[in-house]
């Protein structure tokens, strides 16, 4: 299907501007799609997985082997979506500024921006999107069909901005399991 702006024009969430193949931590959240209960359930404060829920921590643990520029931090899977923590590290910076004129003047590095059908190597967006495919195929596969989403279309990010950032964030990811009835994820605590 070839792209339509008038057809294909989801509003992104990401921050203007923003370089998504900088160094630093980025805090990621990816719902199933229509929330549905795909990957486990909380038995006792803790999450049980199902098969499902095994392939999605299996594909988030073979993340640094696709993508060497990063580092996990804390992660979790719910019954319906999942959190973690994703570090680009500083060696990634050299192959992702493109240098316009002089390399040593600032004012000539762009902002590389993702489009649609162009990913940029190493950013945030093609990280999720490589892990949510690995997902969806594999799950599939396991159902014997194809073409069934798992995961939203979108997923949320938030850039860590310093440490108590990331150790606000590592403690809400360590603790959602025991937080499930409160959740707003989960339907039976509206």
């Amino acid at each position: 299907m070839k792209f339509d702006p008038q057809k294909h024009h989801r509003r992104s969430i990401r921050l203007k501007e923003y370089d998504y193949t900088q160094a630093g931590g980025y805090f990621i959240t990816i719902a199933a799609f229509q929330r549905e209960h795909l990957f486990g359930e909380i038995k006792n404060d803790e999450m049980q997985l199902s098969k499902f829920g095994l392939v999605a921590k299996q594909q988030w643990e073979k993340l640094p082997k696709r993508f060497p520029n990063i580092e996990l931090g804390a992660f979790v899977i719910m019954p319906n979506h999942i959190h973690g923590i994703i570090q680009i590290l500083d060696d990634n910076r050299r192959d992702t500024a493109e240098n316009l004129k002089n390399p040593n003047d600032e004012s000539s590095r762009r902002t590389p921006t993702e489009q649609f059908g162009k990913p940029i190597k190493g950013s945030i967006p093609t990280i999720i999107r490589s892990y949510k495919s690995a997902v969806t195929y594999r799950i599939n596969l396991m159902r014997g069909i194809n073409g069934i989403p798992v995961w939203q279309g979108n997923y949320y990010e938030h850039v860590i901005r310093n440490h108590e950032d990331w150790d606000r964030i590592h403690r809400y990811i360590k603790s959602n399991p025991s937080m499930w009835t409160e959740d707003n994820e989960n339907p039976s605590s509206l």
